[in-house]
This record gives C-alpha cells, structure tokens and sequence, in this order.
C-alpha cells in the first residue's frame, strides 16, 4: 500500500491517492489533503460540498452525482471546478476522504 505524508502526517493511500482507510477522515485531514491538492483554505462552499459527498458516501456507500451536489448546495458546476481544481471526483472526493469513486479516471 502506498502512503502520503503531509505535514508530518503519513496517510495510507491507493495508487492513485484517495484515502484507504476512510473511516479516519476527520476536518483536519480534509484541510491536509486540500493543501496538497492546492487548496489553501476550504470555505463554506468548499465544506457544503464535502459534507453531502461524505453524507451520501456514509448512507449509501458511493459518492453522489455531480447534479446532485449542485442541485442540494446551489453551487455551479464550473464553481465547482474552480473550489476543486481536480474536479469534483478527483478533488472534491479526496478531500471528503472517499475512496476512489466508480468512473473516476
């Protein structure tokens, strides 16, 4: 298994960097993960995202459709774009701390 450090801390990870533990996401390793990914600091959009993702994801054990994250935050999809610059599956989904979603290539 491979594994990430950021900021002294060391994360078990998948190949393609998406948490393989996710029951030890927490806010902070969220704010890690976001900081790798070029993030700097996850505002109230950037959290309305990751909490329906992560919600969804602990219900019903996959990460929601990108309409549906538009449609219960009101936020765009290009706003999305621009909030996760990976986008809504590579970005978004790592930081709520997903493994990595079906389709995500």
């Amino acid at each position: 298994m491979a594994t990430i450090e950021i900021e002294g801390k060391v994360f078990e990870v998948d190949g393609d960097g998406f948490l393989s533990q996710p029951e030890i996401w927490n806010d902070e390793v969220a704010r890690l993960i976001a900081k790798q990914d070029g993030i700097e600091e996850l505002n109230e959009k950037h959290w309305a995202i990751i909490k329906i993702i992560r919600n969804n994801w602990e219900e019903k054990g996959m990460a929601p459709m990108i309409r549906v994250i538009c449609q219960e935050t009101g936020v765009r999809l290009r706003e999305i774009y621009e909030l996760f610059p990976l986008g809504p599956a590579r970005g978004a989904c790592r930081v709520a701390g997903l493994p990595k979603p079906d389709g995500c290539v």
